[in-house]
């Protein structure tokens, strides 16, 4: 995700080096951007309370109800990345330094933890309570699939199977009846 983005940008900077190996150790020099990096990550990983649950729950559930096969492949797939995500924070942040030119990086200066502050606030607060950026989207979310239900009118007179999953994809939307335009 892009926090993820901007941290690694971070290192980057410091040891002009992406190569997971090239780490090793670096929370004993920097605890406060390892801080903010396992933040980063376990919203991306969609641990609960942060950001990044809301939106893999919902997706999850959704795909559950119209094709439950694709939803636990989703699932699946939420767990592989959690793991290789916390492999990585356990190789680059909590090993031994194995490189000594770790040993000389510096910390997250003011102007770095302000801006970490900035993107790891929204993170807590959606997490915590998504209501008024779900009530944003819900609009757009019910015009999405008014769309689709118009634009795939003619496969359902002609398919039930095809007719079936349409409503029940529609449904998901908090059962509401959805006008459709032409």
């Amino acid at each position: 995700t892009g926090a993820l983005f901007l941290l690694v940008g971070m290192a980057y900077d410091r040891r002009h080096t992406r190569l997971i190996k090239d780490y090793g150790g670096i929370a004993k020099v920097m605890p406060i951007y390892s801080a903010f990096f396992l933040i980063a990550t376990l919203s991306s990983i969609g641990l609960p309370g942060l950001n990044g649950f809301i939106g893999e729950f919902l997706a999850l559930v959704g795909t559950f109800k119209a094709y439950p096969v694709f939803g636990a492949l989703g699932a699946t797939t939420t767990v592989l990345s959690a793991c290789y995500m916390l492999w990585l924070v356990k190789r680059v942040f909590f090993h031994e330094i194995t490189v000594q030119e770790n040993l000389a990086l510096k910390d997250l200066g003011f102007r770095e933890v302000v801006i970490c502050v900035l993107f790891s606030i929204p993170m807590f607060w959606i997490g915590v309570y998504p209501k008024p950026v779900l009530e944003r989207m819900e609009p757009t979310v019910v015009h999405f699939i008014a769309q689709i239900k118009g634009e795939t009118a003619v496969a359902m007179e002609r398919s039930p199977e095809v007719k079936k999953k349409i409503s029940l994809a529609a449904s998901i939307v908090d059962n509401k009846e959805i006008e459709v335009r032409p």
